[in-house]
Parts: C-alpha cells; structure tokens; sequence
C-alpha cells in the first residue's frame, strides 16, 4: 500500500568543518544537510493515519514502536527486532496473551518521559481517528467494543508505569501480531496526543530524527532529536544514529526535473522511480554507481466497487479481467512492471502462478453482452503521478472498448486513497490501486485491502469494497494458524477463489529505484522492503 503506494541528527561536528560543508553536505563524513525530494505529499506524516510506503518512509526513522523492522535490505529487513521493548515479546495463554517491557529511561523530542501506557493510549488513538491500521488490532480484548463506543478504554491492554511492563490480551490467537506491533501505525506517542491529524504539526518522535517546519502540499525537514544521543540511541541498538544533522525533504511534481537535479547535484536523493520516458536512460547510466532496483513484494491493480451498479455482477468484472492485457501495462511502465493476473505475487508465501483470465477482448465483450448491465456510465478514477496516470487512461479506454460510458477521473496523489477510502465520494466505481507488502505473511494481502471486515466510512483500504463472507471468515480463521505448508495451500486457493470473484483486475508487481546524486554512498542506503529507505543509513562518501 501502500498499502497501496503510493517518503531523519549526534552533536553538530566543530565549526572549522561545518564551515566547510554546503547545503547538500558537503565533502565531510558527517553532519550538513540531506536533500530530497517526493513527487507527491504523504498523505499523512501522522504514525496513526499513515498507510503507503512513502508515508512510511518519510516516518520510519522518527517514530519507533515496541518492535521494528530491522535495518536492512532485502529479506533481512523482514526481520522483527526489539524497537522501544527491550526483548521479543513472551507468549502464553495459547498464544493469545504478549508480555513486553519499555526500556527504561526513554524520551521524546519534547522531552518527555516515554511510559508504558503509552502503547494503550495510542492503540486507542488508532481507533479514535479511524486509521487504516486500526484493523491490525481488532483482536486485541475489547477493541471492537472501544472501537464502536469510544469509551472506556481497550480492557485488554495493561501498562504498568512503574516496572514498563506491557501485557496485551487477544481475543484469539493470531499469527501475524508479531509483525503488526512492528508496524508505525503502533508506534508509541505521548498520552496527551490529540485524536486528530496532526500531519501540519507532527507529533514529538522517539528516533534519531524530529519533523519540524512541515508545509503542507510542498515540503518538510527534520532535525535531531536531542535527546537521542543521550537517551534514546544508547539503548536501542537496532536504529543508526544517522549521518546528516538536518534533513529537508520538498515535493516536485515533475519526475523528470527529479532526475535533473540529481544529475545538477541539487538535490541528493529522489523518493519516487524515474519516469518511464527516462527509466532505461537513467538506469543504463547510473545502475550501480547512483542507482539501484529496489525489488519490495507489490501487486497492481484496478478496483471495481463490488457494492454497486454494474460492478456488482461477478460477470462483468470477469470481462474487465479478460479486456485489461498486463503486457500492455508492462509498456506503459518501461521496464519497471512485471506482468501478473493474480492477487499473491512472486516472493509471498502462498504463491502459486496462475491466469484465470488470459487477455481476449473477444471473451470479454461476449461476457460483457451476456450481463448486458444497464449501468453504463461509470467513472474511473487515478492519480496524477506518472505512469498511474497513464495506466489509469489505459483503463478508461479498454473499458470504453468494452461497451463502458467511462470518464477518467484523475486527482492529486497527495489525497488519493483518502479520497477513494472514503465512503462518501461519489462516483467511486472503479480505478487504479496498488498494494505493497506490510510483512512477509499472505494475510497482508487479503485481510485490508479485501476482507468484508475492513471496510469503513473513511481510511478504508478495500476499495472495491468486497465483502464475500466465506472468504472474509476463511482470512479471520487463517490469522489465527501459524504459517505452514498447509496454511500456505490455502492462501493458494483464497488467492484463486477472490480471483474467480474477479474483484480486482490485477495486472502486475513493481520495482522501484534508490536514486541519490554523486555525493551519496550508494552501497550505505538501507531499503527495508516494507518501510523503503532509512534515511538515518544515507551518508555521503
């Protein structure tokens, strides 16, 4: 996600070699400024509210939960390591009760002691402005109660103050917690956060780096949290200290001029890939030296709203899938998409390649004249950064061929998901999506972005708002068996069974780029294949 996908400060170093460091950072090896740039705004630099990749990454160095993602590129950066906890949870009660202690003599940027009550209080936060993680924590004792009253707390959490005891109580086992208490929806804030967006003015941080002086729309910078090298950073092993003392991060909508100032070293790093007109350029060029594929586990897709008029029968879904060609899209993405027809994609456990619908325009007009659905005027809905965009025209113009009155409807990436998770914009009838993995267990790909029970007024990730209840009671039965070979059969089948549905149109998996300009250490960049780059691991060579 990035879920769907739609992007951190040690002493200042003495003043003979600060002088000598530019705004970029200069020759040193530490201290100075990291420049970047995103071609869109997060749609949230709030832990609660946040759910892409890029959102992840601008956080993933500022805010620490109990658990974290190891620091690390490839399968190792799957890794859960102890975050703000001291060691790896215990479990008892079959698997049903976690017991975690806080390392003592944590602070916040502010300042402020960092308790255990705080993970309750931001658990409930979750709830209480209805985040998108939410979910993850719904078999947590008492959470859907709190969840639909707002009241009285989540029963099945207890913190104690005094020793950093944590003790969580689920309702059920579930063999995903481990990596969900790793995630940043669950990292910790102060008790007294308030229960709303606080993107324009985020939270105190618990990593090596703060937000500050963010603009909304247009930029945001990060400083060092003072009390990291005294505090925080002596404990916690698992999170470097990070290299620059400040970094700014603006956003610049064109992707092209992205490359232009790496290349003009104006800028050191870019968040987003390439365009595709300059992918196989930039990549034969720079690959290796300032640039690296990135290979995090992603499906994309289009979404039809299984809810309403015409997408509501199972046959004209089917059609759309025999109509949208994955090679076509492979084109439009130049070399950065590989095609796919199916939900769990290479490198999920549970995968197993197969193609219910091979490309025929023929099969899906003769569908689409056997429905014959009286609703013929739908709108298809994308997001404005390159190549979404196209992909979205593509859409629009194969279910045109089809027999479809369709209107592309194209708006800002900065609100994309927000707009389509919600349940009160109008004309929601299908669009362009994508979804990029959260930890490397199958549930991820079913449980938000597909099962019934994640559907919601707002921040909802099921965007085709499918809600098929023998598939949504076999995910719920799933999260509570370890992984084995057996579990891994059945996602296998859920994979196909939501396929046969024809919910989404999926139509490939995605790389993506770490590209920094000449002053950078390449080899030092980190790429968690969740969390994307750490940008406390940037430094310059």
């Amino acid at each position: 996600m990035r879920k769907p996908v739609l992007a951190v400060f040690s002493l200042v170093l003495v003043a003979a070699i600060a002088l000598g460091l530019s705004a970029c950072g200069g020759s040193g090896k530490e201290g100075g400024t990291l420049t970047g740039s995103y071609a869109s705004f997060p749609e949230a630099l709030d832990p609660a509210l946040s759910y892409s990749q890029e959102a992840w990454t601008a956080m993933y160095d500022t805010y620490l939960p109990l658990l974290t993602y190891k620091r690390a590129n490839g399968e190792q950066g799957s890794q859960v390591v102890p975050g703000l906890a001291e060691t790896m949870p215990k479990l008892s009660n079959g698997g049903k009760t976690y017991e975690l202690t806080l390392r003592q003599g944590l602070k916040y940027s502010d300042g402020t002691p960092v308790k255990a009550s705080d993970f309750k209080s931001s658990i409930e936060r979750l709830f209480l402005v209805n985040s998108p993680g939410s979910p993850f924590f719904e078999t947590i004792v008492g959470a859907k109660k709190f969840a639909e009253t707002k009241k009285g707390g989540i029963t099945g959490i207890k913190a104690d103050d005094k020793t950093g005891r944590i003790t969580i109580d689920l309702t059920a086992p579930r063999s995903t917690f481990t990596n969900e208490l790793g995630l940043l929806p669950s990292a910790l804030l102060p008790s007294s956060t308030p229960a709303r967006n606080l993107t324009d003015d985020p939270p105190p941080a618990t990593g090596p780096y703060e937000i500050v002086d963010v603009k909304p729309k247009r930029s945001w910078s990060y400083r060092r949290n003072p009390y990291w090298a005294t505090d925080n950073g002596p404990r916690i092993d698992a999170v470097g200290d990070g290299h620059f003392d400040k970094i700014e991060i603006s956003v610049v909508r064109n992707d092209s001029t992205q490359v232009n100032e790496i290349e003009q070293n104006k800028t050191m790093w870019m968040q987003p890939p390439p365009p595709a007109d300059r992918y196989a350029e930039v990549k034969d060029r720079y690959e290796g030296t300032q640039l690296r594929i990135e290979h995090p586990i992603n499906v994309y897709y289009f979404w039809m709203n299984t809810r309403k008029p015409p997408f509501d029968d199972v046959e004209v879904r089917q059609a759309v899938n025999y109509a949208v060609d994955p090679a076509a899209l492979e084109r439009i993405y130049a070399g950065s998409l590989a095609a796919t027809h199916q939900i769990l994609p290479e490198g999920m456990p549970g995968h197993k390649a197969f193609d219910l619908y091979p490309h025929s325009m023929a099969k899906a007009k003769q569908l689409f004249t056997e429905a014959n659905p009286s609703d013929r005027e739908i709108t298809v809905w994308t997001n404005n950064e390159n190549p979404n965009d196209e992909a979205g025209a593509y859409f629009q113009d194969v279910l045109s061929k089809l027999g479809f009155d369709a209107k592309l409807k194209t708006i800002n990436a900065d609100n994309y998901f927000g707009i389509i998770g919600n349940e009160s914009t109008p004309d929601l009838d299908a669009g362009w999506g994508n979804w990029y993995e959260d930890y490397p267990h199958p549930n991820d790909f079913f449980e938000l972005p597909l099962s019934g029970n994640s559907i919601a007024p707002t921040n909802s990730y099921n965007f085709a708002r499918a809600d098929i209840p023998a598939l949504t009671k076999k995910i719920a039965r799933l999260a509570t068996e370890p992984l084995g070979s057996k579990q891994e059969a059945e996602y296998a089948e859920l994979d196909k069974a939501y396929m046969e549905e024809a919910v989404w149109a999926p139509y490939g998996t995605s790389t993506t780029t770490t590209f920094v300009n000449d002053e950078i250490d390449l080899d030092k960049v980190v790429f968690n294949p969740t969390l994307g780059q750490s940008l406390a691991s940037f430094q310059l060579k």
